[in-house]
C-alpha cells in the first residue's frame, strides 16, 4: 500500500537490486580531483578512488618522489599552491586538459600547526584562512565553470569538528572551517541543480602524524576513549564517506554536511558529575 507522498516500501529483493545498481554505477571512468593528495589523508583518498575506478588528479606545492598509485594505475599530478587563486584554477584546468572533463572535486588540502591566538602573526593567520577557506572557494569556482558546461558534478569540502566547537590553539583554523561550512551551503544554492556541493565534518582522525596532535600511543588511547565509537577515525572512514557522497546514491544530498566523528566527543561536564 502506498505511503504518504507516494513512497512505496521496498522488500529485500528491491533493496538488493538497488545495492547492485549502485555498485554497477560506482565511479568507473569518473574524473576526480583531490587537492593535497600526495600524503596523509589525501594520499589515501587518491588511492581509494583509483581502486574504485576513477581517474584521479592531485596537486601539491612540491612533487613527491612517488605519486599515489593503486591497481597498476597512478594519479596525475601538477605542482600548485592552492592558496594562490591562479594556481588553484590551474589545477582544475590541468585536470580537464588531461582527462577531458572533471566530475568531482575533493577539497582536501588544509590544516594548521598549533599557534597561540594572542601572539600569532597576521601573516600566519591569513595563510591559514587562505588554505582552509579561500583555496577551496577558488578551486570550486573553476570546477563549477567546467561542470556547468558539461554534465554537472560534485564538490566535497573536507571540514572539521573544529568548525563547530571551540578550537583553542588553532583558532584561525576553526574559524576558517566554520566559514567553509557556510560556503558549502551557499554554493549549493547558487550552483544547483547541475552541481552538488557537500561537506564532511571530520572528527579526530588517526594518521601517521597523529602523535603530533594527540601525543604518544597511550595518549591516543585516552583520547579514543572519549569518543563514543571507542576509537579515532581513519582515512579509510573518510574515503568511504566521500565515495558515497560522490556517487549517484547521494544524488539528493547537497548543501549539507555529513558528520564523521564516531558520535562526537564526550561532554566534559559528565566527568565532573560522575567524579
Amino acid at each position: 500500500m502506498p505511503l504518504s507522498g507516494g513512497y512505496r516500501s521496498h522488500g529485500p529483493a528491491d533493496n538488493l537490486r538497488r545495492m547492485q545498481d549502485q555498485e554497477a554505477t560506482d565511479l568507473d571512468g569518473r574524473v576526480v580531483l583531490v587537492t593535497g593528495g600526495t600524503k596523509g589523508i589525501g594520499a589515501v583518498l587518491v588511492r581509494r578512488f583509483l581502486d574504485w575506478g576513477a581517474e584521479v588528479m592531485t596537486c601539491g606545492r612540491n612533487e613527491p618522489d612517488q605519486l599515489p598509485r593503486s591497481g597498476g594505475r597512478e594519479a596525475g599530478f601538477t605542482v600548485a599552491d592552492v592558496r594562490d587563486p591562479d594556481q588553484a584554477a590551474g589545477v582544475v584546468d590541468a585536470t580537464v586538459e588531461r582527462f577531458g572533463r572533471i566530475d568531482t572535486v575533493i577539497n582536501n588540502a588544509g590544516g594548521a600547526p598549533p599557534a597561540d591566538a594572542a601572539t600569532a602573526s597576521p601573516r600566519f593567520s591569513e595563510s591559514i584562512v587562505k588554505l582552509n577557506l579561500l583555496a577551496p572557494l577558488h578551486v570550486a569556482q573553476r570546477a563549477n565553470h567546467h561542470m556547468q558546461q558539461g554534465d554537472g558534478g560534485v564538490i566535497v569540502n573536507i571540514a572539521s569538528v573544529s568548525a563547530t566547537r571551540p578550537s583553542p590553539g588553532t583558532a584561525a583554523y576553526g574559524a576558517a572551517k566554520a566559514g567553509l561550512l557556510n560556503l558549502t551551503s551557499s554554493l549549493a544554492v547558487e550552483w544547483a541543480p547541475k552541481v552538488r556541493v557537500v561537506a564532511v565534518v571530520a572528527g579526530l582522525i588517526e594518521t601517521e602524524q597523529a602523535e603530533l596532535h594527540y601525543g604518544d600511543a597511550e595518549s591516543i588511547e585516552r583520547v579514543a576513549a572519549t569518543i563514543p565509537a571507542g576509537r579515532l577515525g581513519t582515512p579509510e572512514d573518510l574515503a568511504q564517506a566521500c565515495r558515497w557522497l560522490t556517487s549517484p546514491a547521494a544524488g539528493y544530498v547537497s548543501g549539507s554536511a555529513i558528520w564523521l566523528h564516531g558520535g562526537g566527543e564526550r561532554p566534559a561536564f559528565l566527568d565532573a558529575v560522575e567524579g
